[in-house]
């Protein structure tokens, strides 16, 4: 228990699996530790650039592409120093944890093997396999849905049964938003909610006056 009753309570970033028509919760991904950085670069949709039409040049076709990329760790040290406490870490490191990313990015084999047997038996058309609906959470103001897009593991550490006792994630995702979901898919709602959150918190954010940036009025 921590000495400081009254201190908050440190919230953990993560991700979210649901279902993409129920909604219903899946799998809950918490980070172990939370990255000092967290990257976002956004690219704007614009009708100018697309077009050349210079009456165009103010217009937008869409919210912009925005990307997130962090770097998290992952360390079964703690749990090895209490092993009877801890017989998943003992046994198999910090695999399961990384398991638990990695399979976000793949099919579900029970779906590959029921569409190998629709092949087998003469199907003509079989739809690609959907995933669950992953959202990235960064507080309850940042839950936002995405699309992994680059996944790299890097392991530094292994147990005597060489089982990964210590490594780095770096994770890439993509922001799915309205241009990208069906506008009656939760996916959508969670973007729009996100997208009034910032407005929200930008009708917020006190505006300057010219004088600060050396003007007294709009040449």
């Amino acid at each position: 228990m921590t000495g400081f009753p009254g201190s908050p309570r440190l919230l953990k970033g993560g991700i979210v699996l649901i279902d993409p028509v129920s909604a219903v919760v899946q799998r809950i991904i918490s980070l172990q530790y939370n990255p000092d950085t967290l990257t976002r670069s956004f690219q704007v949709k614009g009708v100018a650039g697309e077009t050349g039409d210079r009456s165009e040049a103010l217009r937008l076709t869409g919210p912009p592409v925005e990307t997130i990329k962090l770097e998290a760790e992952i360390d079964a040290t703690d749990q090895l120093e209490f092993p009877d406490q801890n017989p998943d870490a003992v046994q198999s490191g910090i695999q399961p944890q990384l398991a638990a990313l990695e399979t976000i990015i793949y099919p579900a084999s029970s779906q590959i093997q029921a569409n190998h047997s629709l092949a087998q038996a003469g199907t003509l058309e079989i739809l690609p396999m959907e995933t669950p609906l992953s959202l990235f959470v960064w507080s309850k103001n940042r839950v936002v849905p995405v699309r992994l897009t680059d996944f790299s593991i890097t392991e530094e550490a292994f147990d005597p049964s060489l089982n990964p006792i210590r490594a780095k994630v770096s994770i890439g995702m993509r922001v799915l938003s309205v241009d990208d979901l069906p506008f009656d898919h939760k996916g959508t709602s969670l973007f729009l909610a996100y997208q009034q959150q910032k407005e929200r918190l930008a009708a917020r954010n006190k505006g300057g006056n010219l004088t600060v940036l050396g003007l007294t009025a709009i040449p």
